[in-house]
């Protein structure tokens, strides 16, 4: 039985899914595109790096305003975490700013 394809996706050689997942983790996680790479080809799928980053290039739009879209929505009310911190001998002050929910707003040292 053969699956309907995407037609964004249909002139390229592999399936959304793999192309989704290259760009997914290039975008989510702090990977290099040599080491986005590498994971596929664990799997025995052989993509360049060149090829993730045309595919970033394309469709990471797409998915990066889906991971903003499932992200949780942020508390409306929030504090303000203060730390003292000692950095290479010199005391530094760490501000964070947290939501309701524990969701870190912004960080400051």
């Amino acid at each position: 039985m053969a699956t309907s394809r995407d037609p964004r996706h249909a002139s390229y050689r592999y399936p959304a899914e793999v192309i989704a997942t290259a760009v997914w983790l290039y975008f989510r996680f702090p990977l290099s595109l040599r080491m986005v790479e590498e994971m596929p080809a664990a799997r025995g799928i052989l993509v360049s790096h060149e090829t993730v980053r045309q595919w970033g290039l394309k469709f990471g739009r797409d998915i990066a305003d889906q991971l903003r879209r499932r992200a949780p929505q942020r508390g409306d009310k929030w504090h303000l975490d203060e730390v003292v911190l000692t950095i290479a001998g010199k005391e530094q002050y760490l501000w964070r700013a947290v939501d309701r929910d524990g969701f870190v707003l912004n960080v400051l040292v």
